[in-house]
């Protein structure tokens, strides 16, 4: 009788000490399931005649400042800069197992030559390009600005979540989180992370982070 009394109550009191375990596991809230833009590597090359930019780009589509996230697909976008103005149209193709590209088209605002491409996949380390203006046709290697110490987007939505909690907290509603996140990698003297923080108001918090150390440097509202 001793004997199945004890059974009984390990039968009861295994799963009541699952709980927390169980909890302790799946506890922890998917930010990044709420990522509407990422901006996950960058490819630069210089000649003496431009500079080019390659950008991986996760978006979603319709793409809206307004605290929602929608389906998102993966593009590249290429952007040349001449070094003086020309009159030709350029033209930017990446090389390899299937050329992607073709004519560019130029920004005012920007001052560039700018094309994007949905693709099925991004590349890693390097990227061969050609260029073709007017007569003159250049072929390239475009280097990732990434290196071992730079931070993943999911690594730093993180930070981003960590140093803004309670913003972040002020979003939630039954368990559930009502904005979305822009995570994007940036190229200046040494690499950053934007990651943007939006309600369903379309109001924004702006932060610029250390992309090795997750660190803040800068933070913005409006």
């Amino acid at each position: 009788m001793k004997r199945y009394v004890t059974g009984f109550l390990l039968i009861l009191l295994v799963p009541l000490l699952l709980v927390p375990l169980l909890a302790g596991c799946g506890g922890r809230y998917n930010y990044a399931a709420h990522l509407s833009e990422v901006r996950s590597d960058i490819f630069r090359a210089e000649t003496e005649e431009f500079t080019v930019t390659l950008s991986c780009i996760s978006r979603e589509y319709p793409y809206a400042t307004d605290g929602v996230t929608c389906p998102i697909s993966d593009l590249i976008e290429l952007s040349v800069v001449p070094r003086e103005i020309t009159p030709e149209t350029y033209s930017v193709y990446v090389l390899g197992e299937k050329t992607m590209g073709g004519e560019a088209s130029f920004r005012n605002f920007a001052g560039d030559w700018f094309y994007s491409e949905s693709v099925e996949s991004f590349p890693t380390g390097t990227v061969s390009l050609r260029i073709e203006w007017g007569e003159n046709v250049r072929e390239i290697t475009a280097t990732s600005v990434r290196n071992e110490g730079t931070l993943t987007p999911a690594q730093a939505l993180d930070f981003a979540v960590g140093a803004e909690k309670q913003y972040v907290d002020r979003m939630m509603r039954d368990g559930a989180f009502y904005g979305e996140f822009y995570v994007r990698l940036l190229r200046r003297d040494k690499n950053y992370y934007y990651v943007g923080i939006v309600d369903r108001s379309g109001g924004v918090c702006s932060l610029l982070l250390d992309a090795e150390t997750g660190e803040v440097l800068a933070k913005r509202e409006n």
